[in-house]
């Protein structure tokens, strides 16, 4: 005979975060039932029952989305890769939505917002978001907020306590790209923001090896558009793909941890080295956006940008002769990655060329340091 226990789920209210990782998305405590859910390899469902076809939900989705739920705080839908999440987010937008947006953000945003003012779907203001007056300035008259915080790869940290009740009360709707900073560091529906969107190929996933996007909201009616958008659009995730990714975030807390902690130390020396002009790291008490970064968030991340002082082409040897940082773009995962990012056309203008972007894995400190050390001084 079976016997139930209570779930984790019961009370996560009480649980913290690096908890929730571990015990969030798991199936019900029954006698002889597994641990984790299982990869449900279906794309048909007999009649009659909630799911109905393979693109409208599968077990696999549920589990991951409810892990994520309990982390943002709010209903979470998975789709087959972050800028999958952007595009459904940005095609609910009315035709000629006003969109105020960072100048600097992923180059796949940046792309899309384009796109959008190209063909008059959207209006674009751009913005520095950690200039919090330029932002409130450029406000009134938006239908959407797109805050992208610290911003990729200029690591630009926005007041997001302040811009967030701002378009709230001009009844502006606000979307966060979190990708970032995880909700271990920050939590923008906890701030009053509409959507979270993450990708989670990065930091929830954290093993380089699945494609995957997700939105998480509050506002139900909001999150029945967008599954509906999902299931039209057809832009959903494998299974196996968020079986992984679900595996990869029970070690969100321990990875965010040691690569953090990793970050500061490479940071500061980064900031004496010979080879680099200017860091950019929130973490540092130098860094400009230092203060308004500890003023609300619980970390400033793993992903470090910096200046070659002997310019792109220098930059570009130094990633080139890393042995232990892989010359890959990317971020998140737990290795180490870099690259000079104008080596994609892509990359907003108002980036430097010679700017590279680290993301600082878990790998011991000494060793990555002695690598990066040994790479920068050789390009010179």
């Amino acid at each position: 005979m079976s016997t139930t226990s209570a779930s984790p789920e019961d009370s996560f209210e009480t649980l913290s975060l690096q908890s929730r990782v571990v015990a969030a998305g798991r199936p019900e405590r029954t006698s002889d039932a597994g641990v984790n859910v299982p990869i449900e390899l279906n794309s048909t469902f007999l009649a009659p029952g909630p799911t109905g076809y393979g693109r409208y939900g599968n077990k696999s989705w549920s589990a991951l989305e409810s892990a994520i739920e309990a982390l943002e705080c709010g209903s979470t839908l998975v789709f087959s890769s972050g800028i999958a999440a952007i595009s459904s987010l940005f095609s609910i937008l009315p035709r000629g939505a006003v969109i105020t947006a960072s100048q600097n953000g992923y180059s796949g945003t940046m792309v899309l917002l384009g796109q959008a003012e190209a063909s008059g779907a959207a209006e674009v203001r751009y913005v520095d978001v950690s200039n919090t007056e330029q932002v409130l300035a450029a406000l009134p008259g938006s239908t959407l907020l797109w805050l992208e915080s610290p911003t990729n790869p200029a690591l630009e940290v926005a007041d997001m306590p302040r811009l967030i009740a701002a378009a709230k009360g001009q009844n502006i709707g606000v979307a966060v790209d979190n990708t970032f900073a995880t909700p271990l560091v920050q939590q923008p529906l906890e701030m009053g923001a509409d959507v979270v969107v993450h990708s989670l190929t990065k930091y929830i996933s954290g093993h380089s090896d699945v494609i995957l996007g997700s939105i998480s909201t509050k506002d139900q009616a909001l999150y029945q558009r967008l599954s509906d958008v999902r299931k039209i659009n057809g832009a959903i995730p494998g299974p196996f793909e968020v079986w992984l990714a679900l595996r990869g975030l029970r070690t969100l807390g321990v990875r965010m941890e040691r690569a953090q902690k990793n970050a500061l130390e490479i940071a500061t020396r980064l900031s004496l080295h010979p080879a680099v002009d200017r860091v950019r790291y929130p973490g540092l008490p130098t860094d400009p956006h230092h203060e308004i970064a500890k003023s609300f968030m619980k970390g400033f991340g793993a992903v470090i940008s910096f200046d070659h002082a002997g310019g792109a082409q220098a930059a570009d040897r130094a990633c080139a002769a890393s042995l232990l940082v892989a010359h890959a773009t990317s971020l998140g995962g737990v290795e180490s990655l870099w690259e000079r990012r104008h080596r994609w056309s892509t990359e907003s203008p108002t980036i430097p060329t010679n700017l590279i972007r680290l993301s600082v894995g878990i790998e011991d400190l000494e060793d990555l340091w002695s690598d990066i050390d040994k790479a920068l001084l050789g390009s010179l």
